[in-house]
């Protein structure tokens, strides 16, 4: 398909310049005025917009191209708009970068100039919709919620797939916030039993007094205030999923009661003599070391193995290569949907800012941080200050250090090109602006894999 290109601008005269300068392979659309402008931007869906901002009626003045503008980004958020200014109109040109314009020319005419500034438009426009579709592509498990690029959780991704369909009892680890209940549900929802019920109980947000009863049930009169019976979660559960979220938290009194249920398939409520048979797939969840725990006594080893037949370690997000930026994205897309703010895209500081953040609350956090940004950030862009990132460099022992710096966010450059060109060097030596022999310089001086492994 041929590459498309809309020049606005309303002398007659430089309309014709402008067309002349861009090869016969560039599909051209010339418009006058905003309303021309507008049927051609739905007509032709143009890559690339020229955008001369005095037109008329105040060709003058910026107001009208201005306008224009903010249709363009709101219609065409993926079009990339180029704003022609005057010599010396650099004032307006800051502003139209701050609305969302990717580049600016200033006049007068130079056609050697005005051709490299709407090719890197056109290249920019072209690795966005690679970087959009490889994205898709590498996020493309059947995993709801859970976006992914490093290879760490799409190796989780890929385990979870293969689990799923079966009965196999879980463990997921992994710090607070890093998405370990969206593993859970995924499990459930991708197996034999998505059509049954999927329970959750926090093992540590209920007084060990009353857990017994929320995981068992009771019968009537078991206690005072039991003027019912009631089903326990596990009853609940029966047919589907049963999900123990922090089962590192459960009292040892009731460790012996869930393993006995795990071994029996059987729960006896609490003031019952008759037990009664359950069908659940269990899956639990922990932020905290299990090992340590048995180590200590405060937590049974047998209990362990019942509940690990498969364990899940989920990475912390700043040890998953790219994947910060990458769901930054994905909730900057969908809370800017939710929000009404669907043109909102990320500044390079904030680029830069969220890919050095430590993210000590993981992607919990982050959700907090780019819905807040949704609500703050004035104009398209989101910054690091939106953000409440400014100010957080990378550091060395506590201190400033500018070498290692430029190494880290080179090496996270690195493996974010190879991991987007699914390691194809050619493409990723092109994304960085490199090439190939420099490239795999690059790559042996930091041991990154040239390969789909770890790096």
């Amino acid at each position: 398909m041929a590459k498309r290109l809309l020049i606005v601008e309303d002398d007659p005269g430089l309309q014709s310049q402008m067309r002349w300068c861009f090869s016969d392979d560039l599909e051209v659309a010339v418009a006058s005025d905003r309303n021309t402008a507008l049927t051609a931007l739905r007509r032709l869906e143009p890559d690339v917009v020229t955008l001369d901002l005095g037109l008329p009626p105040d060709p003058g003045g910026a107001t009208e191209g201005f306008l224009l503008l903010e249709e363009i980004l709101r219609l065409a958020p993926c079009t990339k708009v180029i704003v022609v200014t005057g010599r010396e109109d650099k004032e307006n040109a800051v502003k139209a970068i701050g609305m969302g314009a990717c580049d600016f020319y200033q006049k007068p005419l130079d056609g050697d100039i005005l051709t490299f500034v709407v090719n890197r438009a056109f290249r920019l426009a072209e690795l966005e919709k690679e970087n959009q579709e490889l994205s898709r592509q590498h996020s493309s498990t059947s995993i709801k919620g859970i976006v992914a690029a490093s290879p760490q959780m799409l190796a989780i991704c890929r385990t979870l797939e293969k689990i799923a369909p079966t009965d196999v009892t879980t463990l997921i680890s992994g710090e607070t916030g890093t998405g370990k209940e969206l593993l859970a549900r995924a499990l459930h929802d991708l197996s034999h039993r998505s059509a049954k019920p999927f329970v959750a109980i926090n093992c540590a947000a209920i007084p060990e007094n009353l857990l017994e009863s929320e995981l068992f049930g009771y019968e009537k009169g078991a206690f005072t205030g039991a003027t019912q019976s009631k089903k326990g979660k596990i009853e609940s559960a029966n047919g589907g999923t049963l999900f123990l979220d922090e089962i590192g938290d459960m009292p040892m009194s009731l460790q012996a009661k869930l393993l006995r249920f795990l071994q029996e398939r059987t729960v006896d409520r609490v003031g019952s003599v008759s037990p009664v048979a359950v069908d659940v797939r269990v899956v639990c969840a922990t932020h905290r070391d299990v090992r340590q725990l048995i180590d200590t006594g405060d937590f049974r080893e047998d209990l362990y193995y019942r509940i690990s037949e498969i364990t899940l370690d989920v990475p912390a997000l700043r040890d998953r290569e790219g994947d910060a930026l990458v769901i930054a994205q994905s909730l900057l897309k969908s809370l800017g949907k939710q929000m009404d703010r669907p043109t909102l895209a990320f500044s390079e500081d904030a680029v830069r800012a969220i890919s050095s953040y430590n993210w000590p609350g993981n992607v919990r956090e982050m959700i907090n941080k780019v819905k807040r940004a949704t609500i703050m950030a004035e104009g398209k862009r989101v910054t690091a200050e939106d953000l409440e990132l400014k100010g957080t460099p990378a550091t060395m022992n506590g201190q400033l250090n500018l070498r290692q710096v430029r190494e880290n966010a080179e090496r996270q450059a690195i493996v974010q090109a190879l991991q987007s060109s699914n390691f194809n060097m050619a493409q990723a030596s092109r994304l960085l602006g490199v090439t190939r022999p420099t490239l795999y310089n690059l790559t042996d001086k930091y041991r990154i894999e040239q390969s789909a492994g770890t790096s």
